[in-house]
């Protein structure tokens, strides 16, 4: 992790404490070391926010690269923000996106850190779990990293899903006991293992959040508000 992302986490994090107050159950299950992916449900765009600075390593999540954007003193700020969050920025509606984005992902989990993703693919509107989409069970099956499910609460009320800035509210957020998947290794390439896996995975964040299931997905990032 690069010194100026390593100095804003080390900022940022008691700042969050402060202004949010966070429950923050298991995070003794996020291994010490090596390659963990961070498998969550997805509520507010606070989640990037709380995730990582929650979790006891460093978390790398995707994001928009107009984050990144921007002159003066706003424009360094913000950087530097999403540069401590370990923020991998990606343009939207560049060629191949998605498999660029996965491609991210592997690069990260292949130097052994720690990715976190969101299976719904967009944030949940209705507060509800909806279907989880297998790029989670590709990077899983890929690069034989363990999964562990999280679930967060509350950041919905801490805002606009738009603001960088906390609310007011008190989140929560859960680590649950990493998933492995012996008996799919290998089979990256195979819808149905890709599926099983994926469904696996939101169980298991279902069983931490509570949420009702919907067994539809999420529309597509394009048709999401906001």
């Amino acid at each position: 992790m690069p010194r100026a992302a390593v100095t804003a986490r080390a900022v940022l994090r008691p700042l969050m404490r402060l202004a949010w107050r966070p429950t923050v159950d298991g995070a003794p299950h996020v291994p010490a070391t090596g390659p963990v992916i961070l498998a969550s449900n997805h509520l507010s765009f606070q989640d990037s926010v709380l995730i990582p600075l929650a979790a006891p390593r460093p978390v790398a999540f995707l994001a928009k690269a107009e984050y990144f954007d921007g002159r003066g003193v706003t424009g360094l700020l913000r950087r530097q923000f999403f540069t401590g969050l370990g923020a991998i920025p990606v343009r939207r509606g560049a060629n191949r996106e998605f498999q660029s984005s996965l491609d991210a992902a592997l690069g990260v989990l292949e130097a052994g850190g720690a990715f976190g993703i969101y299976p719904e693919g967009t944030r949940s509107r209705d507060g509800r779990l909806h279907r989880g989409r297998t790029g989670v069970a590709w990077l899983a099956l890929a690069s034989g990293a363990p999964v562990v499910p999280v679930a967060v609460a509350g950041t919905d009320r801490l805002g606009s899903p738009a603001a960088v800035l906390p609310g007011t509210g008190q989140p929560a957020v859960r680590f649950g006991r990493p998933l492995e998947f012996p008996a799919h290794r290998g089979m990256a390439g195979s819808a149905r293992a890709r599926r099983q896996v994926t469904d696996e995975i939101m169980d298991a964040i279902a069983a931490l959040s509570g949420q009702e299931r919907v067994h539809t997905y999420n529309p597509p990032p394009g048709d999401e508000p906001g």
